[in-house]
C-alpha cells in the first residue's frame, strides 16, 4: 500500500479524494459587460511563464552549487572543519535519522504534522489567513485565503522541525546557561534537517499536487535553489573561517566566470554564423 499523501484527505469508506492542501476561499469579482466590438486580450499561460524562470535559474543553482562545494572542500579540508565537534554531531545526527529512515517505520503523522504547518506559516508570513488546519494519519490540509508558489513550495526547502528547535535554543539562552549543550544542538539540527531532507526526496516522486499546481519543472528548480541555500547557510554557521562576505565573494567571482563563459560561447555561435561576404584577391 503506498504511503499517504499529505495532500489528500479520506473520505467515505475508506476511498480517498483528492482534495488540494491549499485551498483559496473563492472570491468573486462582480463582472462588467464587454463590448462586443473589442478583441479579447492576448494571454500566456502563467506555466509556460515560470517554466521561462526556471530555465533562467538554472544558472544560478548551478553557481550556488559550484560555490558551496568549493567552500565546503577549502572548509573540510584546509580550515580542518571535519575536526570540530560541531561537524562530527551534525554528521551523526543525519546518520542516525538516515538509519532509522531506512530501517524503521516512517513517522508519517509527524512529517504531516510538519508540512501543514510549514504551510500554514508560510501563509501568516505572506499576510494571509488560516481558518482550517487539519492533520491525520491519511493525509491533511489548510484551508486559507491566499496562495503562491512560495506558499505551496514552502515544506520542501524549509526544515521546520530544524528552525523550531534553533527558536527553542535561542529561547533558552535567556534563561539558563545553554553553552553546554550546543553539540547537542549540532546534532538536533543534523536529525531534523535530514528528517526533513529524506522525506522531501521521498515524497516529490508521488505525484505531488503542490509541484502540478505550480508546474513541475518550475517546482523542481526552485526547490533545489533553495535547498542549496539552506545548505550553504548552515555551512556558513558551522565553519568559523568562512563568513557572509566571503561566502558571497566567491559567489561573485563563479558568476564573473560564468558570465564570461557565457560571453565566450556567444562570441563563438556569432562568428560561426557570421555571412559576410569576403573579397578573395583578383576577383
Amino acid at each position: 500500500m503506498p504511503p499517504p499523501n499529505p495532500s489528500r484527505s479520506s473520505s467515505r469508506r475508506g476511498v480517498r479524494k483528492p482534495r488540494p492542501r491549499v485551498k483559496v476561499v473563492p472570491y468573486v469579482v462582480p463582472t462588467k459587460r464587454r463590448a462586443p466590438e473589442r478583441a479579447a486580450p492576448l494571454t500566456v499561460p502563467t506555466r509556460w511563464v515560470k517554466n521561462l524562470v526556471a530555465i533562467f535559474l538554472l544558472p544560478w543553482a548551478a553557481i550556488l552549487t559550484e560555490t558551496f562545494f568549493s567552500a565546503f572542500a577549502r572548509a573540510a579540508f584546509h580550515q580542518r572543519l571535519w575536526a570540530g565537534a560541531e561537524f562530527w554531531f551534525f554528521s551523526l545526527g543525519a546518520l542516525l535519522w538516515l538509519i532509522a529512515f531506512v530501517g524503521l517505520p516512517r513517522p508519517v503523522l509527524v512529517y504531516v504534522f510538519g508540512h501543514e504547518l510549514t504551510h500554514a506559516l508560510w501563509v501568516w508570513l505572506m499576510g494571509g489567513r488560516v481558518s482550517k488546519f487539519r492533520v491525520g494519519s491519511e493525509g491533511g490540509h489548510i484551508i486559507t485565503n491566499r496562495t503562491n508558489f512560495w506558499i505551496a513550495l514552502a515544506p520542501y526547502f524549509f526544515p521546520i522541525y530544524s528552525v523550531l528547535a534553533i527558536i527553542l535554543y535561542g529561547i533558552a539562552t535567556l534563561f539558563v546557561n545553554v553553552a553546554p549543550f550546543g553539540q547537542l544542538l549540532f546534532a538536533t539540527i543534523g536529525i531534523t534537517w535530514a528528517f526533513h531532507f529524506s522525506f522531501t526526496l521521498w515524497m516529490i516522486p508521488k505525484n505531488q499536487s503542490d509541484l502540478r499546481d505550480h508546474g513541475t519543472f518550475f517546482s523542481l528548480v526552485f526547490i533545489y535553489l533553495m535547498n542549496v541555500a539552506l545548505l550553504s547557510f548552515l555551512l556558513i554557521l558551522a565553519s568559523p573561517q568562512i563568513t557572509f562576505a566571503s561566502f558571497g565573494a566567491d559567489l561573485l567571482k563563479n558568476l564573473r566566470s560564468f558570465a564570461e563563459w557565457a560571453g565566450g560561447v556567444m562570441n563563438q555561435f556569432q562568428h560561426g554564423h557570421d555571412t559576410t561576404p569576403i573579397d578573395l584577391p583578383g576577383s
